[in-house]
């Protein structure tokens, strides 16, 4: 899983699935745009007086983006705002809203068929982003700004590590953002008791730990703090003593009069307000205008025309397929037993699991270094951008997942970082990690978001792209790829594999099931126990993810399965011909992109081949 903008505002089988036909069928409308693989760098003579008013457009839209959040300008090193947190008032979520429509309406005067190189990229993501943006508005989702999983309060403890403030400039912004944290959070409050009154709140169920997660920031000492740790780290060697000692008392102060308190009036809120509110109910239909905007929701995820039943029987259909394979490894280790029993082993023998978080670590560590070196058998371009290992902090171990990405700065000033969990370790099995490793790092999200960060050939805004069904999609696609370069050779790492694959099928059948079936919690969880090797305790924690984020569930399936088919299709064609490295390059070369868009680019480089053989 990969976490994308933080403190923003708060805005294949051989048969086809219906997801391939659908995918097929929506092909045809991305053909009309310009798909040359040739990138700009600037205005060349030859291009239309459109382009440049093209590009004027890109830059008025980036700018307003910037201005309006700040912490999307340091993710880019954009040195403007970095005083300030976004303004999450009324007045500015409107301001916002208006605008965008604005730009809409501007961008769509420009004809994408006439946009020379990759502008026509740029046309359609920026498109994406601005409807995007707007369906949120409409559907009020700022009134609903945290769930059990992310929102500000769990996203503000990374601001020391996003700034890493190295300078006394740096450290007096810092400083100021912890202050602003009080107007911020009030903000946060005000629009969540809008929420409450619109009947637009989150699950009861899922928001039951949301007050400890406020709480875990309220501490009696101000140096304990990891605000106040975390920037001392930064500061030092790069400020002097002197220059610290001033600095260090005025942000003990900003952390005891605007973090602590800040964090302990929310805790409050959600105890008292917030949490007795919360709707008994876990789907999102269940809310007004719910299935409209779980419809939406499916489009925007997976950047196709897909129904949720669809969707439904494609998780059903994977599962009866990754299931065979299971049941084929199964008789390959000697298990006396069925599916159900050996899942039962693996859950519950202690072999599988690591006896210390350290243990996790090194052997993800190894895992890494292993894929680093074969890398280049599998893409002619590699990123510049290094990535790290992390620990998920405490204070949301308890209710996330296995792992998370954390992103790159787009300037290269702080790398991608792969995010492990380590609390439970009895819920941390040994035998996925492979397969979660390489969908996490490389050749996974960090591989796939640091060459995006890296592009130079798209306008920057289209370098922040975040379109689930790619990025996804392309992590999980990753975790096969592995097979092709030394994974996998213990049957329990590929029945892992098999294991996380089923995992991802599986949301498409809960996620469905939930937010359009109207599924039980304990339905789904009972669907999870029954078709994946997850722990109990991560089955709980994903289901109560689909719950909180109707619709996100689905890019992954939806994403690989696109991914995988047209990789078929070009093998296929291009028999011998084919290559991998350059079929990879050209697949990550444009960043994340509907899959529509990302099939008539490689048709497009088949082509290219063909002529270039035939020639």
């Amino acid at each position: 899983m990969s976490l994308f903008n933080r403190f923003t505002d708060t805005a294949a089988s051989n048969s086809p699935s219906p997801t391939s036909v659908i995918l097929r069928s929506a092909f045809a409308l991305f053909m009309l745009l310009d798909l040359s693989s040739n990138g700009f760098s600037a205005e060349t003579p030859s291009e239309p007086p459109s382009a440049a008013l093209f590009r004027k457009l890109l830059d008025e839209i980036w700018e307003h983006e910037i201005i309006e959040s700040p912490m999307l300008a340091t993710n880019i090193g954009d040195a403007r705002g970095q005083e300030q947190l976004a303004d999450d008032s009324m007045a500015a979520i409107q301001r916002r809203a208006v605008n965008r429509a604005s730009f809409l309406k501007e961008l769509l005067k420009f004809d994408p068929k006439e946009l020379p190189g990759l502008l026509s990229i740029d046309h359609e993501l920026t498109r994406l982003r601005l409807k995007s943006q707007l369906d949120h508005h409409k559907y009020q989702t700022h009134l609903m700004p945290i769930n059990n999983r992310q929102g500000f309060h769990i996203s503000f403890p990374e601001l020391p590590r996003e700034m890493n403030p190295d300078s006394v400039a740096d450290l007096e912004n810092y400083i100021s953002r912890l202050l602003e944290f009080t107007r911020y959070t009030d903000q946060q409050i005000t629009l969540m008791r809008l929420g409450v009154k619109a009947g637009l709140t989150q699950p009861a169920i899922i928001m039951r730990n949301s007050a400890s997660q406020a709480e875990a920031q309220v501490i009696d000492d101000p140096k304990e703090s990891e605000f106040y740790i975390l920037a001392r780290e930064s500061a030092k060697g790069s400020v002097s003593p002197q220059q610290w000692n001033r600095l260090s008392e005025s942000l003990l102060q900003a952390i005891k009069t605007s973090v602590i308190p800040s964090y302990k009036k929310f805790a409050a809120f959600l105890k008292e307000e917030y949490l007795p509110a919360c709707r008994g109910t876990v789907s999102i239909s269940a809310i007004a205008s719910g299935r409209e905007f779980y419809r939406n929701q499916i489009e925007h995820f997976t950047t196709l025309p897909l129904s949720p039943e669809e969707l439904h029987q494609t998780g059903i259909s994977e599962n009866a397929r990754i299931r065979n394979a299971m049941i084929a490894i199964i008789e390959r280790v000697g298990f006396k037993g069925d599916l159900p029993a050996f899942l039962q082993f693996l859950r519950t023998d202690p072999q599988f699991y690591p006896k210390t978080p350290e243990e996790l670590l090194k052997e993800a560590a190894y895992i890494l270094k292993k894929a680093d070196g074969r890398l280049p058998e599998l893409f002619g371009h590699l990123p510049r951008i290094p990535y790290g290992l992390r620990v998920i902090p405490d204070y949301v171990a308890p209710q996330t997942t296995s792992a998370y990405y954390w992103p790159p700065a787009t300037d290269g000033s702080r790398g991608g970082f792969y995010y492990l969990n380590t609390y439970n370790l009895a819920s941390r099995p040994l035998y996925q990690l492979e397969a979660l490793s390489l969908h996490e790092a490389v050749p996974g999200h960090h591989l796939q978001l640091a060459i995006q960060a890296e592009l130079k050939n798209l306008h920057p805004m289209s370098r922040q792209s975040s379109l689930d069904a790619f990025i996804e999609g392309w992590a999980l696609y990753s975790e096969r790829l592995g097979k092709e370069i030394g994974f996998y050779e213990d049957p329990y790492q590929e029945f892992g594999r098999l294991s996380m694959e089923a995992w991802r099928a599986s949301r498409l059948v809960v996620d469905t099931g939930i937010h359009w079936f109207g599924w039980s919690r304990e339905r789904a969880i009972r669907y999870m126990t029954e078709n994946t090797a997850l722990s109990e305790h991560n089955i709980v924690a994903e289901v109560d993810r689909y719950i909180g984020w109707p619709g996100q569930a689905l890019s992954y399936k939806t994403g690989e399965l696109a991914i995988r088919r047209i990789r078929a299709k070009s093998e296929r064609i291009l028999q011998e011909n084919f290559d991998i490295r350059e079929f990879h390059d050209r697949v990550l070369e444009a960043g994340s992109i509907p899959l529509p868009l990302l099939e008539a680019r490689i048709d497009e480089w088949i082509h290219e081949k063909q002529q270039s053989f035939s020639d």
